[in-house]
This record gives structure tokens, C-alpha cells and sequence, in this order.
């Protein structure tokens, strides 16, 4: 059965101001598209045909299927960490962990926009409950995902230039401000708890 690009969980313009439609016209229309074509074009006749997108990413070694199955896979993620009724401070039972962990949530995003704003190239800041059910912020390059290293993904921030250079051009801080101002805390709550 082939992979779809799954519908975004809000309308196309309810990002807006902070990113725009024509940015998820082309983010989520084309390039989550491409990977979601690319995918289907590699699978069928190999040994992942028929699997899910997280058995092959946990079984594909380095190369254009494991790129492009991690791909769908994070960005569909990244979409549900996003909300046109997010942002502002975590709340519920993560925002109790974020403050044991870093003290305040002021503290939390401080080391999150570091970590995002050096994460070199085209890559992916994750928060994470680690296996030993920790909470840790990691950085992935390219199509890397933190399901690969055993942990469980919370919240992700796509850091591709696609993801922000039609709205902020090369300023990933200000693309950044616009994250924080989306945040899906119910969808990190929903994975905080699974």
C-alpha cells in the first residue's frame, strides 16, 4: 500500500502571521510531498514494502529509503508540534518536568533556541524522553531521527532553510520567536504520556 502525504492537522493559513501559507504551500505541498513520492517510488520490491514508516526507519540502513521514510515521519511530527491555538509556556504534566529539569521554562527554551540556532545545516532540534525517561534536547542532521537512538520524541522544530526562508530568509532566530509562538503543548503532553 502506497505512503500519502497526510493532510495538515490545521487550514493552511492558520499559521499566519507567523508562517505563512505560502510557506506551507511549498513546505508541506512540495517538499513533504517529494519525500512522501520518493518513498513509494523506492519501497515497492524490497524488503520494507508493506511496512510502516517507523519499521523502516528503525530497519533501513543509511541511504534513500531510511532519508526519505524519516522525512515523512518528521515532518508529519513536526506539523502536530505545531498549533494555530499553541505557544506561550508548556503546560500540564511537561511543564512540571521541564521546570524539575531545568529549572524554568524560560531556562528550558533558552538552551532549546541555542541548540536550534547552532544545529549546523539542514537538521532538526527534538525534545525528548530519553529510555531512561529523562527529558533531553538533541539535535538530529538531515533526515535524522531520535526513534533511531531510542528515544521518544516530544516536540521537534524543522530547522531546513525551506522551513522559514520565504518568511525570515536567513534568520532562524526570529523563525525560532514564531516557533515558540505555535508550540503544540497538548501534542507534547499527548507524547510526554504515551
Amino acid at each position: 500500500m502506497a505512503f500519502e502525504l497526510p493532510a495538515l492537522p490545521f487550514a493552511k493559513d492558520a499559521l499566519e502571521p507567523h508562517i505563512s501559507s505560502e510557506t506551507l504551500d511549498f513546505h508541506h505541498g512540495k517538499h513533504h510531498q517529494t519525500y512522501v513520492t520518493k518513498l513509494n517510488e523506492l519501497v515497492p520490491g524490497t524488503e520494507f514494502e508493506g511496512k510502516s514508516l517507523e519499521e523502516i526507519i528503525k530497519a533501513a540502513p543509511a541511504g534513500p529509503v531510511f532519508n526519505n521514510a524519516a522525512q515523512v515521519w518528521n515532518h508529519t511530527f513536526y506539523w502536530n508540534s505545531l498549533s494555530p491555538n499553541g505557544g506561550g509556556a508548556a503546560t500540564g504534566a511537561i511543564a512540571d518536568a521541564i521546570n524539575a529539569k531545568w529549572g524554568s521554562f524560560a531556562e528550558f527554551q533558552k538552551e532549546f533556541d541555542n541548540k536550534a540556532v547552532n544545529n549546523f545545516g539542514a537538521s532538526w532540534t527534538w525534545l525528548v524522553k530519553n529510555a531512561a525517561g529523562e527529558l533531553e534536547i538533541v539535535n538530529t542532521s538531515n533526515a535524522g531521527t531520535p526513534m533511531t537512538e531510542g528515544h521518544t520524541a516530544l516536540l521537534t522544530v524543522d530547522l531546513w532553510e525551506h522551513a522559514y526562508y520565504i518568511d525570515y530568509r536567513n534568520a532562524r532566530p526570529k523563525y525560532l520567536e514564531a516557533f515558540w509562538a505555535l508550540a503544540n503543548w497538548d501534542f507534547v503532553n499527548q507524547n510526554f504520556a504515551g
